[in-house]
């Protein structure tokens, strides 16, 4: 690779790092979780390594945080605010002791002793002591320079405003962690992602009396500046803080040799679950000051000291209940409600158990202390049960055999071909008579796919539900608008953005409404097929009226599974009477009629987020153009719409196969829709 293409790589790295940098200092939402940030930093320092001409300001080698806000005034750390190198194994531990021990041209025999420091996942500041008054706070900002947020950190019970004790330095900046303790945080989640933005966002007000209302603590753990600190060691310092006024972490130790950090480090990632703040790993730092000095700097970070992360995707909890959710297929969905603990900087409360068999197979139990993994973007879920510190008393889950919404039978379904019993348990109930599966049919009947109403989220049908605003999907166009009004959150102008989305949607194709419906197995696609088959609603509630359900069989596409399930849903017959009262509420638009569009024999696919249109939007305009979309790219595929940040493999796979690939508005040009 020449060094032109190295050079944009590296510099799209850092303009990358910059951009979280911004969102996690500066605006206090982290756009992604700390392992990806982690795994960034290391990139762009493995291509310094490698690649000696590659340099930048921004580097995480050179600069730390992001640039103080405009809206506070500014001043210079009279010590540098530095950051720390990860650790993440135990090799990576070795191999610091090693460097040390390297320095300071000492052997092997040499006695290292660490002050390991749990360390808590809020805000770094600042403040400034002169003769033992509190005179300036200051944000960690870029290291070099912070953000006065004096007034804010003055509204902390935590942090001493006056100290008189004699042996107090005569100037000194104590350094150390501003967080919401767990607890504290059950009556902010509905503002904040987690603890640490809602203490990031809290110090971060102009109006200080803002601030007050937040519990806010502060730990101190080290110092900047120093005039006259008469302690030798870090022990002996935190001991001192403890003397001044000062709140330490009781989880502090001193600790010689890596194997005894590791025990340490496990024997603290189990008490996670039980403490009422966030750690997302152990600092270790040489424990003699005069050690400290000879070992100095290396960039931005000292060589004395290192973070020791827990792992980003994996935090150990406990089960405080177990929850049965019932879905809009009448699946009973057990979710674990565990014990608040940060995974990756997302704040985890609820873990899925997938389903009876799963919590069998585990032998999970309420009490249990668990390990708990969210991977990605995948729902954090159960990955073992430590059975040693198990309740004596603890007691079997027993899952229910009656629905807890509506007291029908559960069954599980036999599977002819595999000749096994469904692992999803579900509730017998057809129709509206079960009151979760109600609820979970109606957000289905609004989403993206189904009706696509705008304003009408997944909270606001809960809300509804509650008011008695809604029992059934065509309740939704008989909404009391003047009473939605004066609900709280609502007004003249989202009252009226509502109404005008509810009218919108009355104009849908017969596949979208056979599919909002809602009737198990039939998906967006088997919907598509029954709809070109019937060509109208009037046949297909004929066929519906008449049970003749075996009209579909010859479709390609639709087997017995599908017809057995329009069979049970329409057994029921308050489903027909829902069908017949939406066919007079809504514009159905026949199949035959969008059977010529100008899409026709067109097949499109798309990646990347559209610019002004949704891409159920964007699927609606093909799909009443005779065009087709599509999941997966093949040859068969004519245009790959693309919108921002797409999928590179997509990109690469219609390079390589010689698909067309067009913008939104290309896609629009091709309707007509813009000149």
């Amino acid at each position: 690779m020449d060094k032109i293409k190295i050079k944009k790589i590296y510099e799209e790295k850092i303009n990358l790092l910059s951009k979280y940098n911004l969102f996690y200092y500066d605006k206090s939402k982290p756009k992604v979780s700390d392992q990806q940030y982690d795994s960034l930093k290391n990139e762009i320092l493995l291509l310094e390594k490698k690649y000696k001409f590659l340099k930048s300001k921004n580097s995480p080698a050179e600069a730390v945080g992001h640039k103080p806000s405009k809206n506070f005034k500014k001043f210079q750390h009279r010590a540098s605010m530095l950051s720390l190198s990860n650790a993440f194994s135990e090799e990576d531990l070795k191999n610091f002791e090693k460097r040390i021990l390297n320095f300071l041209s000492e052997n092997k025999e040499f006695k290292i002793i660490y002050s390991a420091e749990p360390k808590i996942d809020g805000i770094s500041a600042s403040l400034t002591y002169k003769n033992g008054i509190f005179e300036r706070g200051l944000s960690r900002g870029d290291g070099k320079e912070g953000e006065d947020i004096t007034a804010n950190l003055y509204t902390i019970k935590d942090i001493p405003k006056k100290i008189l004790d004699k042996d107090f330095p005569k100037d000194i900046d104590i350094r150390g962690e501003v967080f919401i303790q767990n607890s504290d945080f059950e009556s902010l989640k509905e503002k904040f992602a987690n603890p640490r933005n809602a203490a990031s966002g809290s110090l971060r007000q102009k109006n200080s009396e803002d601030t007050k209302k937040i519990p806010l603590k502060f730990i101190a753990y080290t110092y900047g500046f120093e005039q006259g600190l008469r302690q030798k060691n870090q022990s002996d310092y935190l001991k001192k803080l403890d003397e001044w006024g000062f709140k330490t972490n009781p989880l502090n130790k001193t600790i010689s040799g890596v194997k005894n950090l590791i025990q340490n480090y496990n024997d603290i990632e189990q008490q996670r679950a039980n403490l009422d703040f966030d750690i997302d790993g152990i600092v270790y730092k040489i424990n003699n000051f005069e050690l400290q000095k000879r070992l100095g700097n290396v960039a931005n970070a000292p060589r004395w000291a290192i973070a020791h992360k827990f792992s980003s995707d994996k935090a150990i909890s406990k089960i405080l209940d177990i929850d049965i959710q019932i879905g809009r297929t009448g699946a009973l969905t057990p979710v674990a409600k565990i014990k608040p603990i940060n995974i990756g900087g997302v704040l985890v409360s609820n873990a899925t158990l997938h389903n009876e068999d799963e919590i069998k197979r585990k032998d999970i139990r309420i009490g249990d202390i668990v390990t708990v993994e969210r991977a990605g973007d995948v729902i954090p879920h159960i990955l073992s049960v430590d059975l040693n510190k198990r309740p004596k008393k603890s007691a079997k889950f027993i899952f229910p055999d009656k629905c807890p919404s509506c007291g029908s039978k559960t069954e599980k379904e036999f599977n002819k071909i595999t000749k096994k019993f469904d692992a999803v348990r579900r509730c017998s109930s057809e129709g509206f008579k079960c009151e979760k599966i109600s609820i979970e049919k109606i957000k289905h009947f609004i989403s993206k796919e189904a009706l696509n109403i705008d304003g009408l989220g997944k909270r606001v049908i809960e809300k509804f539900w509650n008011l008695k605003l809604l029992k059934k999907p065509q309740d939704i166009f008989k909404l009391d608008f003047n009473f939605i009004k004066n609900l709280e959150g609502w007004g003249e102008l989202s009252v009226k953005n509502l109404k005008n989305s509810i009218e919108k949607s009355r104009n849908t194709s017969l596949q979208r409404f056979i599919y909002s419906i809602g009737i198990r197995h039939i998906g967006i696609e088997n919907a598509k097929l029954i709809s070109d088959n019937v060509k109208n609603i009037s046949t297909f509630i004929e066929i519906v009226k008449k049970k003749k359900f075996e009209k579909f069989i010859n479709i390609d596409g639709i087997g017995e599974t599908q017809i057995n399930s329009l069979k049970t849903f329409f057994s029921e017959q308050s489903n027909l009477g829902i069908l017949i009262e939406l066919e007079d509420i809504l514009n159905i638009q026949s199949a035959s009629l969008i059977k010529n569009g100008i899409l026709k024999n067109k097949t499109f696919m798309f990646t990347g987020k559209l610019d002004g249109i949704s891409r159920a939007e964007a699927k609606s305009l093909i799909e009443n153009n005779s065009g087709t979309t599509v999941s997966n790219i093949s040859k068969n595929l004519d245009y790959l719409v693309i919108g921002e940040k797409p999928t590179k493999r997509k990109l690469e796979q219609a390079k390589v196969l010689k698909i067309e690939i067009i913008s939104k508005n290309d896609l629009l040009k091709l309707l007509n829709k813009i000149n």
